[in-house]
């Protein structure tokens, strides 16, 4: 079967983007150079830096967020503010620098929700939960029950975000062996069960 043009394209064509770059980079220092106003993202470029939100918004690191939308909006809100920091002098890949810039727009929202997050938990936890749901005509033991259930799940995420705190997970690249390595391995489970095969 034979692979059409447009599956060997990339959805942000590199080579593109750069002459795209390159053009509004000149345009704006032609402005900043004759005292007038920076000219707008062309229509191509802001397309770009929306596909790369999307795209880097079905990694499997940020799919499951509720909050994906704001990271793209986030990741697009910055392509456009530190645009003006690629130069096409030094880096030839307008694609890679945008993407990075897009991943840390991602991070602090993510960092940011989580905040928000912690703060919604206290106010949870210092609410007067026993006056709010009492009532004349309810019973004590389906008031209680409900309260019991709020807070175990408040705990039950306080002591998941504890633990997860407190553990560093080092960043490992797995051990590769070399030839003689792997050999001498092999040998010795080799002897370990030879003891086996007499049986």
């Amino acid at each position: 079967m034979k692979k059409t043009e447009t599956n060997n394209r990339h959805y942000v064509d590199n080579k593109e983007f750069l002459k795209a770059i390159t053009a509004h980079r000149e345009a704006v220092l032609a402005a900043e150079a004759a005292g007038e106003e920076k000219p707008r993202v062309s229509n191509y470029i802001g397309e770009c830096f929306v596909k790369i939100a999307n795209h880097l918004a079905y990694k499997a690191n940020f799919v499951n967020y509720t909050f994906r939308d704001e990271m793209i909006l986030d990741g697009i809100e910055n392509c456009i503010t530190y645009i003006h920091n690629f130069n096409p002098e030094k880096s030839k890949n307008p694609f890679a620098y945008f993407t990075t810039v897009t991943y840390y727009a991602f991070i602090r929202r993510i960092q940011k929700e989580k905040k928000h997050l912690k703060l919604k938990q206290k106010v949870i936890m210092n609410m007067d939960f026993e006056g709010i749901f009492a009532q004349e005509h309810d019973t004590d033991a389906n008031t209680t029950e409900y309260l019991d259930f709020l807070k175990k799940q408040i705990d039950e995420s306080a002591h998941i975000d504890e633990k997860y705190a407190n553990e560093s997970q080092p960043k490992k690249r797995p051990k590769y062996l070399d030839d003689k390595q792997a050999l001498e391995l092999a040998q010795e489970k080799i002897d370990a069960l030879k003891p086996l095969d007499n049986n």
